[in-house]
């Protein structure tokens, strides 16, 4: 079976939530399969896949074949400002929901659960600096029956088309060091990694038509 001939994409459905749970966590190591480090299979789908596909579902796209749904991206169009949500409309259950260990306690969990529970109680708040130039930030997964096929590009350029109907000028990500290959997937597809030492950022000008046409 040829997927990419077979794949399409469409908007997010609510019926899709549970194939974003799965995808989110069967690529949440890096890329990679986490399902054995989560003793909550769903945490990590809550803090970066779902919150986006409830609170802004006209930024929410899912690729599917003829197996199913096999990747998604999903987008904010003011960082700032979903941000702010998340505090008032999402956090606050999660909280409860996922209680924030002792010190001791979260320094023996993997670093993907430990860093999901980080952000639900103690949320990084990006700074004004990179989104007064490149509002937006997405996120992106797909599995591996549909990577390296030409689906991770497309996914962008659809999200970046929605962006900037919707008035965005501009793009942003943050890609774990630890994965070389998304970062060099991101600057393949058009995006231009900020000088830092510490974290990977990645941006692109949405002013500028030609930026996922390359």
């Amino acid at each position: 079976m040829d997927h990419q001939q077979a794949a399409r994409i469409r908007h997010y459905q609510p019926a899709d939530l549970e194939d974003m749970y799965r995808i989110c966590l069967q690529t949440a190591d890096d890329g990679q399969d986490a399902t054995a480090l989560f003793t909550e299979p769903r945490l990590v789908g809550d803090v970066f896949a779902v919150p986006y596909a409830v609170l802004e579902p006209s930024l929410a796209f899912v690729a599917e074949d003829e197996s199913g749904v096999c990747g998604y991206i999903v987008g904010a169009l003011d960082t700032q400002a979903f941000d702010r949500r998340l505090e008032r409309e999402w956090w606050p259950a999660l909280r409860v929901r996922y209680p924030e260990p002792a010190p001791d306690q979260a320094a023996a969990l993997p670093r993907v659960v430990r860093l999901a529970v980080q952000d639900i109680h103690h949320p990084w708040l990006t700074p004004a600096e990179l989104t007064d130039r490149y509002p937006s930030h997405l996120h992106i997964n797909l599995l591996p029956r549909m990577q390296d096929r030409g689906m991770g590009r497309e996914l962008i350029k659809t999200l970046a088309a929605a962006l900037r109907e919707q008035g965005s000028r501009g793009l942003h990500l943050h890609v774990s060091l630890g994965n070389p290959r998304a970062m060099g997937f991101y600057r393949h597809v058009g995006f231009s990694r900020l000088p830092a030492s510490d974290v990977g950022v990645f941006v692109m000008d949405l002013s500028d038509p030609s930026s996922t046409n390359s």
